[in-house]
């Protein structure tokens, strides 16, 4: 047996739409027994397949209305710090490291526009950035599917 076959892909997606099922629920989903089922997730998790389990928080119940994606251009003896600064500042939600112009992309949450700005600034001797404001999520981040 493959670690992800077609009984592990429901197993997958049920997980990822709910981190809390039980193991009855996603083994009665994948048509397995209970711990058949604990097995499979096991073994994922030693795969690395199953990195983590998550609650999924909106920003702005928390008062951070705005959220950007932030791309930078940054010069190779910096590039190292820069991510140093980065995952010392608790906005930043994600950071990828990119082909093509850019360096970096980068997730950040503030609570207000003067917020935005004064960690743009923060940031400014690093490199060139240009920034994006999201208006709204027209596909939210969902999780890794078969296809």
């Amino acid at each position: 047996m493959s670690i992800v076959d077609e009984k592990s892909w429901r197993i997958l997606a049920a997980l990822q739409k709910d981190a809390r099922a039980s193991l009855k629920a996603l083994a009665e989903t994948a048509g397995l027994s209970v711990p058949a089922t604990a097995e499979r997730i096991r073994k994922m998790e030693e795969a690395g397949i199953i990195r983590g389990y998550h609650a999924e928080v909106a920003p702005e119940a928390l008062g951070y209305i705005i959220t950007a994606v932030v791309a930078i251009t940054t010069q190779h003896p910096y590039k190292q710090k820069f991510i140093e600064v980065l995952r010392a500042k608790p906005q930043v939600l994600e950071c990828l490291h990119v082909t093509g112009a850019d360096s970096c992309l980068f997730t950040v949450v503030a609570k207000n526009m003067q917020d935005l700005e004064q960690f743009l600034s923060s940031i400014n001797k690093y490199g060139e950035t240009r920034t994006s404001i999201v208006m709204s999520s027209q596909i939210p981040r969902r999780g890794v599917q078969q296809f």
